[in-house]
Order: structure tokens, then sequence, then C-alpha cells
């Protein structure tokens, strides 16, 4: 999904306004963007042709294009220019949505030659319908809107048939919109209401660039992502800009001045400034409204160029133009100020690892929130979560450990491993399949876990790929038990990303794709694709009825099983490997555990004892059956994680058992 088709997404479904107050962004966490539209990436149509091989010769799947790539091609384009069908007639897309079978060959015999006339015929039809989308909200600003619009009635959609129809369709969304921003903050509504047009007109600007060698580049880069998409769910082309939020979000860090902001329409509001970063160090206050960039005005520009800016290599010099408030002993007034900084490295370490302790008994139980499997140069998952707990069992009486996957979407798969490790002796964590059929295991070969006591591995529907991995492999073993809501996200593919996260992160001006593989399993052989890694304990949560998932994506992969693996005879390495490796590895093999399993049906009746008798639990419950959330009525329930409220308690009963057991055996 683009940039672009986030946006729409987000604003299609901004009624469930409530999942920002409580934290639960999960657009934000499944499409990795900033906030607006950049530049398009340097390409060519030679350019295209040859990244185009470059995914089929590295997919795991398609080696060339076929007749349902290039439909799904087509259909992936339109998804690009209009997402929510919210500027094509039905009228103006039937010659190619479905496409007949001559229209496809015939694509597909130019596409593979390089030639994009499809594409360039499509997307002459913007024209008319980006005018036609002003001139019905500029009606729509003198219209009354309708009462109660739903979200749902969105979902889906099919493109209108008439122009009423699509007029009908902007005022019931900007009715939805505008009350969506009266619940979220009634002062600033029609603040909220500039935001979305600016996003609107920014991105038509984008479409209908008038500097022909722009809006080419634009046509390609959107071709090159519809292409990518039809390959699987997972496989993507990112613009350069886009290349590096994923970065970001792999290696949780950045360069840059580390200050969070937010587009004000006359500036960009500093809303935030993160502890030990350049501009915590600097005369930059909250509230600044920041103008200017290095003397380039920002005003008006989209956020994500205006960051852009502001970021640069570590140890370059950056001024900011700022704007501030003060008040004198008469009136406020506002003063220029100029701020110079040093861009350096910021580490967002709140988005990495959360270390939380409670008293239970003589000791302690953490809750250690992993929000990412990441690395860099200097930090790491695996490496970050060990030093966590070695810290608190110096200090504390380690009782138990929860581990909080909840929305952790992945990452990078050796820290899936390494994690796992944290748990486990020597052993099978993952093993990966690639289109030859050939499996390679990736194993846990160190053997020294940093606690192997009571482990509860929290999950939810959004928690994915490198956290069903963990979740799942712990379960294999019988290391853990996995509590939440009934099954994860259901990703068990494995991509590879064109740029290295720590020996090769420069990003290439023509873009740079991720691009699936295989499909991974754990040691029992079964893969969490579509499926997701099933709880064994059922503990619902905020996210436990929406339709969130692999199978709700474009184009999944099926799902398959290979054979267990819990012994190991290191089959996928070579001979002399095997002999030299062999007889110390198998020492102190992982074995499949039945301590916490025993205890099961004690655990699992006392939470549904304590959920059932919870009468706030119960209001949530039904509130949670709606799917379409009262943003009032959720709130009461956001004070509050009930879901990890209950499986604390399903910790500590399973922590009192497991000592009233060892106590029995102790005294026999």
């Amino acid at each position: 999904m683009s940039y672009s088709q986030y946006l729409d997404e987000l604003e299609r479904k901004v009624l469930k306004v409530s999942f920002f107050k409580t934290k639960i962004i999960i657009w934000a966490m499944l499409f990795l963007s900033v906030g607006g539209y950049a530049k398009a990436p340097e390409i060519t149509s030679r350019d295209v042709k040859n990244k185009i091989e470059e995914l089929l010769k590295s997919h795991a799947f398609y080696k060339k294009f076929t007749p349902e790539l290039i439909e799904r091609t087509i259909q992936n384009f339109f998804d690009e220019l209009d997402p929510s069908k919210c500027y094509f007639l039905a009228g103006e897309v039937t010659e190619w949505t479905p496409p007949s079978e001559t229209l496809v060959n015939s694509a597909l015999t130019a596409f593979n030659k390089g030639d994009y006339t499809t594409f360039y015929q499509i997307f002459s039809q913007l024209d008319i319908a980006v005018a036609r989308r002003n001139r019905l909200e500029a009606k729509i600003a003198n219209h009354e809107l309708p009462k109660q619009v739903k979200s749902d009635e969105f979902k889906d959609a099919p493109y209108a048939e008439t122009e009423e129809e699509l007029f009908d369709r902007l005022l019931r969304i900007k009715a939805m919109q505008v009350e969506a921003a009266r619940r979220f903050n009634e002062e600033n509504c029609e603040l909220f209401l500039q935001r979305i047009q600016k996003r609107r007109l920014n991105h038509e600007s984008e479409l209908l660039n008038t500097d022909p060698q722009e809006k080419n580049r634009t046509i390609l880069s959107y071709l090159l992502k519809s292409a990518a998409a039809a390959l699987d769910a997972h496989t993507n082309y990112f613009t350069p800009s886009e290349a590096n939020q994923f970065m970001i979000q792999v290696q949780q860090r950045l360069f840059g001045i580390g200050a969070q902001l937010r587009d004000t329409l006359d500036g960009f509001s500093v809303m935030r400034i993160l502890e030990n970063s350049p501009a915590s160090q600097s005369k930059l206050k909250m509230g600044d409204r920041i103008i200017a960039v290095n003397g380039e005005p920002v005003v008006g520009m989209d956020i994500i160029e205006a960051v852009d800016l502001i970021r640069g290599e570590k140890g370059t010099p950056v001024v900011l133009t700022v704007l501030r408030e003060s008040s004198s002993e008469e009136d406020k007034i506002t003063e220029k100020h100029e701020i110079d900084l040093v861009r350096g490295e910021v580490v967002l370490e709140e988005s990495r690892l959360e270390t939380l302790l409670e008293p239970f008994g003589d000791g302690v139980i953490a809750h250690l929130k992993l929000f990412s499997f990441y690395q860099d140069q200097k930090y790491s998952s695996g490496a970050d979560l060990r030093k966590a707990i070695e810290t608190i069992r110096k200090n504390h009486k380690l009782q138990g450990v929860l581990l909080d996957l909840r929305s952790n979407a992945g990452g990078l798969l050796p820290q899936a491993v390494a994690v796992t490790g944290l748990f486990i002796n020597k052993g099978i964590v993952v093993s990966i399949k690639d289109s030859s059929g050939k499996v390679q295991h990736l194993r846990e070969v160190d053997g020294r876990p940093v606690w192997d006591g009571p482990l509860i591995v929290l999950v939810n529907q959004a928690s994915a790929s490198a956290a069903e991995i963990v979740a799942q492999t712990l379960q294999d073993y019988g290391r853990a038990l996995v509590i939440g809501d009934a099954h994860t996200f259901g990703k068990g593919s494995f991509q590879t990303f064109t740029l290295d996260p720590v020996s090769n992160p420069k990003i290439n001006p023509q873009g740079e794709y991720k691009v699936t593989r295989g499909r991974y399993y754990t040691v029992s052989g079964k893969s969490p694709q579509l499926t997701g890694v099933q709880s064994d304990i059922v503990v619902p949560g905020i996210l436990s009825a929406l339709d969130i998932g692999e199978k709700f994506g474009k184009y999944p992969l099926a799902n398959d099983s290979i054979e267990p693996h819990f012994e190991d005879d290191l089959s996928d390495i070579s001979p002399l490997h095997r002999l030299q490796l062999g007889p110390m590895y198998r020492y102190n093999l992982q074995t499949r555990l039945e301590t916490w399993v025993s205890y099961l049906d004690v655990l699992r009746d006392n939470a549904a004892t304590r959920i059932e008798s919870n009468k706030n639990y119960q209001n949530f419950l039904a509130e949670l059956e709606k799917k379409n959330f009262d943003s009032e009525s959720i709130d009461l329930f956001g004070q509050s994680d009930l879901q990890l409220i209950e499986a604390f308690n399903i910790l500590k009963d399973l922590i009192f058992l497991h000592h009233d057991q060892a106590d029995l055996r102790a005294a026999g």
C-alpha cells in the first residue's frame, strides 16, 4: 500500500479515532511513512524494466510476468491512483477493470518489452477525474451533511456509477470526517479538516505535475509499486523517502535533531522533543513553530519534505527559523529565533524496548514490551533484552517474565532467533524454504538462556512476522504459554531488502525494494502463514474483533508445512561442518517441555471466571463486538489495559502453581 493509499484508508476509517487515544495505531504500524508526499524518484522506463527483472530474479515463486500478474498490476495501478474510489466513475475504468483477455495479452507483451503505454493511458484519465473531484468538493462546502455515517459502508465499495452517486459518497465521507474531528478535538475541528484538504490537494498536485519529467517519474514510480505488489502481499517498491522510513523502522534510529513535528498549515509545530537528542540540547522549545530550514521557507511544504530538509548526516549543522509565542505583561507577542543545531544519531528507545516491574511475593514479575526486532551497529533487540533481564535478576528476585509482543510487526529475522535464544537451550528456531524447496535452519547455538522460569508471550492480531516466530517457537518447545487474541497476524513469509541496515544503509535515488524469498516455519514444521499463532489461552483485547491479518491482504501466499525438526540432524550444513559442530551442538539441546502445558486447564478456568465476573471487561467485550467503536464509550476502557492485566493474573497463577508443585516434589 502506498502512502497515498495509507492516508485515504486512514481518512476512510477515521471514525475509529479512539485508536489514536489508546495508542493502538494500526495503520502507522503496518504502513511506514511520516506524513506527506515527496519528490518522485529519479527513474526512467529502462530503470523500471531493470528493477522488475531484478524482482523476478529474486522472488520465491514468480520468475516471469504472467497474464494474472499483469491483470493484478493494472488493478493495483488504479488502487494507487484512486484507493478510496473518490475520483473515477465506473464508466471511466470499465475498459481496464476487469481487463479483457485481448487487453491483458497486449499489455503483457508490451510490458515485457518495457513499453508501458497502457498505464500512461490510464493515467491520462486523471485530469477529468481531479477536476470533477474539486468541483464536487466546492459544492459540498455549502451542503448540509448527513448524520450517523459509518465507515463500514465504504468497505469494498465499487466505483460510483454517476456523478451524483460520487457526490453523495464524498458528502458522506466529509460528514464522517467532521464527526471524527469533533470527537477528537472540538476546538481544532476546522484545522483537522484543513489538513485533510491539504493532503488531498498535495496528492493531486503530485499526480498532475506540470513538469513533464517529474510527471513521468511519478507515473513510473506508481507502476513499479503496482508491479511489485502484484507478486504477493509483501513484495514492495519504495521511493527513496519511503525507503528511508522503512530503515528507520527497522533500526529504530535516525540521523536528525530528535523533534516530533505537526503540520499547522502556517509552519510545523514542535510537539515533542526526544531525550538525549540534539534538539534536547539546543534552545528549541515545545510549541516552537518552524517556518524555515537553512533559510529555505517550509510554510506550505509537505511535512515529509520539511523533515527531509531537517534530517541529514551526523555532525552536520542545520539552522531552524522558528516563531515562538511569549507573554508580556500586556499581551502575547510572537518572536522570531534562529536556532543552530548539529545533527546527530537519534535512537528511538521508547519504540524499541520498554521494561516495567510489578512486585509479586518476595520478588517481581518483569513486563518486557518489545516493539520491534531491530538491529544497527550498536544496538539490537536480542542484546538489549538480555541486558534488561540480567539487570533485573541482579537487583531483584525474578519470579516470571511477560514478553509483550502485541502490535509488534516484526523486523529482522536474525533478531527473532536471538530473542528466542534468550529462553531456550540450543536448537532450531526457524526454518526457511525457498522456491527450489531447499530448507535451511537458523539455530540458537549459544545454549545460555537468560531465563528458564515461568514465561508468557502476550500477542494480538497485529503481532506479525518475527514476533510470530518467537511466539510459536517458544510454544513449540513448551517454554512459554501464548496468551492474548485468538491468533496473530499470520505472516509466514520472509523478505530481503535491497539495503542492509548494518553495512549498506545508503539509499538509492532510484528507490529500493523488498521481495519475498520464501516461507518460514518454526521447529514444529508449522508456518503461521494465514493462520497465525494460536493462543493457548484466549484473552480478548481491543483488536480481537477486527478484520486484521494476512488473509485480508492482497494476494497472500498459501499455508503449508514441513517436517518437524526437534531432532536436529544438521542435514542442511556441509558434512565437514556437521562433523565439527555435531558433538558440541548436540550437547544440551532444547527438549520439548510439558511443564507449563500441564497447568493449562486450571489457568483457562481461572481466566474465564475472572473475565466473566468482571463487569468492566464484559462491557468492553460488548463494545468490541460492535466493531465500529464509539470513541466516548471505548475511552472508558482505555484507562486500563484489561488484556495486559489478565495476562499478569495468568502469569501469577502459573508462578503459584509451579511453586506449589515444586514444594510437593520437595516434600515427597
